[in-house]
């Protein structure tokens, strides 16, 4: 139960943040978000209907495409949170916080991309156009950002053919922060990055990597390989995962202890459990010893 009002709760906050985004900074100045929520601010304007109302309407057909991808509990919670951030564009009025065009992008972003990454990490949408990218997906195969990406092209060029291409730029501005805002509530405000390391001298990296770095490891041992070498075999593979800020230092170390070592770099966008978030040693700052890397290569 706890559980349960703290995650309602919590979505009441997207949607207050989202609201403020709206109302304080964008349709008091016509600029749009992407999306769903873009389309009913266009038509608003358009056709001089109330935005809460056309919020709605805009939202039923991609709602029922979410009754076909996603769970029924989303699309329930996903309806609530609509209708809410509806219900409160209509209640709320803001005075006029800032008339700079660059401080309404980049703060309506912010507000509306916070609301929306919050609402989106307790199982609901405020925009449908996400739902709308997983049907595609689902059915033909259509990544999700080619879709979202082609949705928005069409929506910012029918602004600017409506309204202007000001406003139109001003529009993507704002939508290119509130993305940016939600992928950080998504993922984490941390960046890690994986490395993959094929090496003879495993042992020595490993021992190398836990001292100096500080990074817990996986190894994986007897993997097979072909090279320009031929075939190699019993070969060990160190994986890693460290902060993005510890990558150069990491690297630096790689190639201290073995310049011919194989290292595959890759993204990681989320990672639960072990030992990442606190690392092994709290001396991991410190600068490379030579000393111990003699010691090191010196016991390999």
């Amino acid at each position: 139960m706890r559980s349960l009002i703290k995650e309602y709760g919590q979505i009441a906050l997207g949607i207050l943040l989202a609201s403020i985004g709206l109302k304080a900074f964008l349709l008091p100045n016509q600029f749009l978000d992407g999306g769903v929520t873009g389309i009913a601010i266009l038509a608003s304007q358009q056709i001089d209907l109330d935005i809460s109302i056309l919020l709605i309407l805009i939202s039923v057909p991609f709602l029922v495409l979410g009754v076909y991808t996603v769970s029924r509990r989303i699309v329930i919670k996903s309806i609530l949170a609509i209708s809410l951030l509806a219900l409160s564009i209509s209640l709320e009025s803001f005075p006029t916080i800032t008339e700079d065009k660059l401080l309404i992008s980049i703060f309506g972003g912010m507000f509306l991309g916070s609301g929306i990454g919050i609402t989106i990490r307790n199982g609901a949408v405020l925009d449908g156009s996400e739902l709308l990218g997983l049907f595609l997906m689902n059915k033909y195969g259509i990544s999700i950002g080619k879709t979202i990406m082609a949705f928005n092209v069409l929506l910012f060029a029918v602004t600017a053919y409506l309204l202007s291409i000001e406003i139109a730029l001003y529009s993507i501005l704002a939508y290119l922060v509130t993305a940016k805002v939600i992928d950080i509530f998504i993922q984490g405000f941390e960046n890690f990055i994986g490395l993959n390391i094929t090496s003879k001298k495993s042992e020595a990296l490993q021992r190398a990597i836990k001292l100096e770095i500080g990074a817990g490891i996986t190894v994986i041992n007897n993997a097979h390989g072909y090279g320009g070498s031929g075939k190699a075999e019993n070969l060990q593979i160190i994986q890693v995962i460290i902060n993005r800020i510890d990558i150069n230092k990491t690297l630096k170390l790689i190639d201290a202890i073995d310049e011919n070592a194989f290292i595959i770099e890759f993204d990681v966008n989320k990672v639960r459990g072990g030992v990442l978030k606190h690392y092994l040693s709290r001396n991991k700052n410190r600068n490379l010893s030579p000393d111990l890397l003699a010691q090191i290569r010196e016991d390999d």
